[in-house]
C-alpha cells in the first residue's frame, strides 16, 4: 500500500517575539486533507502561517510544502499555493479587473477564465473599487484569486470569520469542491470549530504556543466525551481519563480523553460525544496543559 504523502510538515519550529514563543511544534497535513487549524486568538495561528509561508523567518526548525524546503524553494511553493488571510491584501482602490492584470504578471499559471468564472460564481463587480466590498465580497475575491492559479495547496487564516451562515455554507461547498481532487490539500485556521466539524479530516489545535492536540478528527471527536457524573462520584473516577472538569447545581462535568473506557468502568455516569468546541476549551482550561 502506497504511504501517504504530506503537503506539509513542520518539524520542531520555533520563532521567539520575547512577549510570545512558538515553541518547538510539528505537525504534518496529509495530501488531499482539510485540516482544521485551531486555537484561541493569540495562540499561534498566524504566526505559524506566516512561518509556513515564510513571510517571517522561523528561529529553528524545518519546514516543508508541497516536497519542497521552504527555506530553499518558497518561490516555487508559492506558485502552487493559494492564501487567504483574514484582512484582504489588495489595495482598496483596485477592481477586480485590475486584480486580473496583476495576478497574470505574477503566476506563471494564472487562469484568466477561472477568475472571471468565480466572479461570476459569486456574484462579484469587475469594475467596482474592492475597498466598497462587504467583507464576506472580499473574502469571496481573495478565494477567487487563490483559486485561480491552479494552486495544490490552500491556506487560510479566518476566511470565514464575521461572515453570515450563508455565505458561510457557500465558501464552504467551494473548499469541498477544491479538494475532490486528491493531490489538493487546505490547511483552513479558523475558531468557527463548527465549519471544521462540517469539512474537516485533520485537527490541529495550538494554545500559547504549544500544540497541545493533532490527529484525525474523526478518532479525536470518537476517543473524546463529556460525562457527568454526581459529586460524591467524582473521586472514584481515574485522573488519567480526565482532561477538564466543571462543577455545576447539577453535579461535575468532564471532559475525558477515552469515551469508550469511561462508559465500561463508570456505567452509572452519563458519558455523550464531545464537539470540538467542547475538546479545545477542556485542553484551555485544563490545569495538565504546558
Amino acid at each position: 500500500m502506497e504511504s501517504v504523502k504530506n503537503a506539509i510538515e513542520i518539524k520542531n519550529v520555533t520563532k521567539d517575539y520575547g512577549d510570545f514563543k512558538l515553541d518547538n511544534i510539528s505537525f504534518d497535513v496529509p495530501e488531499g486533507s482539510v485540516c482544521g487549524f485551531i486555537g484561541q486568538n493569540g495562540a499561534g495561528k498566524t504566526t505559524t502561517i506566516k512561518l509556513l509561508l515564510d513571510v517571517r523567518a522561523k528561529d529553528s526548525g524545518e519546514i516543508y510544502v508541497l516536497g519542497r524546503d521552504m527555506s530553499k524553494e518558497s518561490a516555487a511553493v508559492r506558485e502552487d499555493t493559494g492564501v487567504v488571510f483574514d484582512e484582504m491584501g489588495f489595495n482598496e482602490y483596485l477592481t477586480a479587473k485590475d486584480i486580473n492584470i496583476i495576478m497574470r504578471n505574477i503566476y506563471k499559471n494564472w487562469d484568466e477564465k477561472v477568475f472571471f468564472d468565480y466572479l461570476k460564481r459569486f456574484a462579484l463587480p469587475v469594475k467596482k473599487k474592492c475597498g466598497d466590498f462587504s467583507r464576506g465580497m472580499r473574502m469571496k475575491l481573495q478565494i477567487a484569486v487563490a483559486l485561480s492559479h491552479n494552486a495544490k495547496l490552500l491556506v487560510m487564516d479566518e476566511p470565514t470569520s464575521g461572515l453570515d451562515p450563508i455565505v458561510r455554507h457557500e465558501i464552504l461547498e467551494i473548499f469541498r469542491e477544491f479538494v475532490v481532487e486528491e493531490d489538493h490539500t487546505i490547511l483552513l485556521s479558523t475558531h468557527i470549530t463548527s465549519d471544521l466539524e462540517q469539512i474537516a479530516d485533520e485537527i490541529v489545535f495550538i494554545n500559547a504556543g504549544k500544540i497541545v492536540l493533532k490527529g484525525n478528527k474523526d478518532v479525536l471527536l470518537e476517543k473524546h466525551g463529556i460525562m457527568r457524573c454526581k459529586k460524591d462520584e467524582r473521586g472514584k473516577i481515574s485522573d488519567s481519563l480526565i482532561v477538564s472538569e466543571e462543577n455545576s447545581s447539577f453535579g461535575i462535568q468532564l471532559l475525558v480523553n477515552d469515551r469508550q473506557t469511561c462508559e465500561k468502568l463508570y456505567p452509572k455516569c452519563v458519558v455523550e460525544p464531545a464537539t470540538i468546541e467542547q475538546i479545545m476549551l477542556g485542553y484551555v482550561s485544563s490545569p495538565k496543559r504546558g
